[in-house]
């Protein structure tokens, strides 16, 4: 095994990650770039606290992605947090200091940079499926945007739509659809979420933050009414970028 005692290191927290987007395209940077010392692994935890028994061993390691099921559950675990990543109530950047952990929200500038060149005129009223920690910089970049959100969840709280609510009316208002659940992830592709696709129109964007596989069940559906369809690859490009920017300050 790699001694990564003299390595400078980073890293992806999250649950049940055997392939990451992340450690794919950061071991290819480092790479590109050079950094031989620099390492960029796969943190699997069953819960959350195994983070502090890792920090305690291990002095080298200088920063973290985290994905689901921790974005939120990161909090306490962060001595600081940015002013969006505060705002938004989700973490998915922490970078690691003398002062202690700073946690960071890259997934909304991830997500602006990918649907704005895709917005037209007339949307202006978006659906958010699911209600996790993306959803919540999701709904971030359409407060910042102006377009009104509504998010929908298996049970409707807090000013929500169910996704039984979900009808003709509702989707000829609500043009842009962004889909915040891990269903139709790989390896469980056949799945989607219960809409009613039906009423999908070729003014609808479809936008699925998944990118293993290209087109989801989702967008492939949302294609075949006509609507256009974005996957979340350049997303998670974009918020690896402003990670490392945010890594080397």
């Amino acid at each position: 095994m790699e001694k990564t005692e003299s390595k400078i290191r980073f890293g992806l927290i999250g649950k049940n990650i055997d392939y990451s987007f992340s450690k794919v395209y950061f071991t290819k940077k480092f790479k590109a770039l050079k950094l031989d010392h620099y390492t960029y692994e796969n943190f699997d935890f069953q819960e959350i606290s195994e983070l502090e028994n890792v920090l305690k061993n291990n002095q080298n390691i200088k920063g973290f992605n985290i994905t689901i099921p921790y974005k939120e559950a990161i909090i306490p675990y962060v001595s600081a947090m940015d002013a969006i990543a505060k705002e938004i109530g989700a973490i998915n950047t922490i970078k690691i200091t003398t002062e202690g952990i700073k946690g960071y929200n890259t997934d909304y500038y991830g997500f602006q940079k990918a649907i704005e060149p895709l917005l037209e005129n007339h949307h202006t009223f978006a659906l958010i499926l699911g209600t996790g920690g993306a959803s919540k910089a999701v709904a971030y970049v359409f407060k910042i945007l102006g377009i009104s959100y509504k998010f929908v969840s298996r049970k409707a709280e807090n000013d929500q739509f169910s996704y039984s609510d979900l009808n003709q009316k509702i989707l000829d208002k609500y043009t842009i659809i962004v889909n915040c659940t891990p269903l139709g992830t790989y390896p469980n592709m056949e799945r989607k979420p219960e809409i009613p696709y039906q009423y999908i129109s070729p003014k609808h964007l479809l936008f699925d933050l998944i990118y293993n596989p290209e087109k989801t069940t989702f967008l492939l559906a949302g294609e075949a009414q006509g609507a256009q369809i974005k996957n979340g690859e350049t997303m998670l490009e974009q918020q690896a970028e402003k990670a490392w920017e945010i890594w080397n300050e």
